[in-house]
């Protein structure tokens, strides 16, 4: 298994602070990626609370919690290069605070507007601090095409925009946290401000590459109008002593165990270097 250096961890670290983003050196092999895949076409087939679809269809358009009960996404969630890159990047003990798989199926898959995770997990969830990290692993072939990711570099240092005045306390409707219909967005004349001063990145590449991204950083994602589905996974490693006391919305969603997850090598899931452009 190829391991990535310390010194690679702290430019990834430096280039996190700064852009709110970084990529890996590194992706998972066509075999891992294959294996993933699979994962993911069973689950999307079963009928089950963690299934979500798009709004008025039978298209999945996300699973969540698939680590609680696949033993492959268990593995995942483990790798030690996964572990101690979210360790390196929030600088102490983590564990897996969320797991899902976004879906954009061909043709069908629907835009993600422009938001903030942070605003999510601290106004529904109560998390203390964006001491979070998401890491995403492209399943397929992410082109500009079929809805890939759009970040604003350097907008995780700006604090949280455009929250709604808070509501009496009641159960949270969190199938608006995972629809087209977000509950929290960051209002679009803001966000294009915000591009036009400091750019936006779309993160695309070939199947296996990983990507960080901050809590805070504001990013969306396009309508996919391409022949090819957009699979990105996405595990939240949370900072140990970061952990919400008293989350509300569903368990797959928002994890209560807060235990330090354990590193476990596997042999199934390995990553190799990224080829040289």
């Amino acid at each position: 298994m190829s391991v990535v250096t310390e010194s690679a961890l702290t430019n990834l670290k430096t280039a996190y602070d700064q852009d709110g983003w970084c990529e890996l050196p590194y992706r998972f092999t066509d075999r891992a990626v294959s294996l993933l895949k699979a994962r993911v076409e069973a689950i999307s087939g079963e009928r089950r609370p963690e299934v979500v679809y798009e709004q008025g269809s039978g298209t999945v358009r996300g699973i969540h919690g698939c680590h609680v009960f696949d033993e492959v996404c268990a593995a995942l969630v483990r790798h030690p290069q996964l572990v101690a890159l979210a360790e390196e990047l929030t600088g102490g003990p983590v564990y897996v605070y969320q797991f899902k798989v976004n879906l954009k199926q061909a043709h069908e898959g629907a835009a993600w507007p422009w938001h903030q995770d942070y605003a999510f997990w601290s106004e529904e969830d109560g998390m203390p601090s964006p001491n979070a990290v998401n890491i995403a692993i492209s399943l397929d072939d992410i082109h500009e095409a079929n809805g890939p990711l759009v970040v604003i570099p350097g907008s995780h240092r700006l604090g949280l925009f455009d929250l709604p005045e808070k509501e009496p306390q009641g159960d949270s409707d969190w199938q608006q946290h995972v629809s087209a219909d977000l509950a929290y967005t960051v209002r679009e004349e803001r966000a294009e401000k915000m591009a036009a001063e400091s750019g936006r990145v779309l993160i695309t590449g070939e199947a296996g590459a990983v990507h960080a991204f901050h809590p805070s950083i504001v990013h969306s994602s396009s309508n996919n109008i391409s022949p090819d589905r957009r699979a990105l996974l996405l595990i939240t490693y949370n900072a140990v002593d970061n952990a919400p006391e008293n989350p509300t919305r569903p368990e797959f969603l928002v994890a209560r165990d807060s235990t330090r997850i354990t590193p476990d090598a596997g042999d199934r899931l390995e990553l190799a270097p990224r080829p040289l452009a």
